[in-house]
């Protein structure tokens, strides 16, 4: 990987291209990201760029991360992450990593947490099918038996069953980001993204393209 980013989700528009087709896109506020720490294989083990994104007041930040901030010569970060770059040696600290790491056509892995939607029960988590909607019945919603016999005596691990729905860290493959612009720092990305708006995404060159 020789490209990545961290981004804040800021909508969802449409674009028109040339000949006049409508495009869906995903309105991205790509950095400014700052490198915190470049880490190498004497050092730490293994190579990569530690980078910041958006700013954060200092009476947040403990005092093991404002040193390693004042280490740096950065303001305090609200979201510290690593890339393992295949270039990371070329990286130094306190180096700006913009939108226009990224160009049209590119292709590009967006990975967020993505949109909670509470405890749900079968039939909206996995889309299992209902009962009869008659009145006798007695059966509508319900997931149905889920039980076992003398042997095995449990219910196996995996079963599609009621719970926690959403608010998963979720990654989309081979996204096409369709315009970026430099000034505003801001990443137009065909279709969506994971994530609520001002939510966190983490833009990176595809592994599959």
């Amino acid at each position: 990987m020789k490209k990545a980013i961290l981004t804040t989700k800021i909508g969802m528009t449409q674009i028109f291209n040339e000949e006049g087709v409508l495009t869906p896109v995903t309105v991205l506020q790509a950095g400014p990201c700052v490198v915190t720490q470049v880490k190498t294989v004497e050092n730490d083990g293994y190579s990569a760029v530690q980078v910041g994104f958006v700013d954060k007041k200092e009476k947040g930040v403990n005092k093991p991360m404002k040193g390693h901030f004042d280490k740096a010569e950065v303001s305090p970060k609200r979201f510290v992450r690593e890339f393992r770059f295949e270039n990371a040696e070329e990286y130094t600290v306190g180096q700006e990593i913009k939108a226009d790491i990224f160009a049209a056509g590119d292709k590009i892995d967006a990975t967020a947490t993505s949109k909670g939607k509470g405890y749900a029960g079968g039939i909206k988590r996995h889309g299992l099918k209902s009962g009869p909607s008659s009145h006798g019945s007695k059966y509508h919603r319900h997931a149905g038996s889920n039980g076992m016999a003398s042997d095995p005596s449990k219910v196996f691990k995996g079963k599609k069953m009621p719970g926690q729905m959403g608010a998963e860290r979720v990654t989309i493959q081979n996204l096409e980001v369709v315009k970026v612009d430099a000034d505003e720092n801001i990443i137009l990305v065909k279709g969506s993204v994971p994530g609520p708006k001002k939510s966190l995404v983490m833009l990176k060159e595809s592994v599959k393209a």
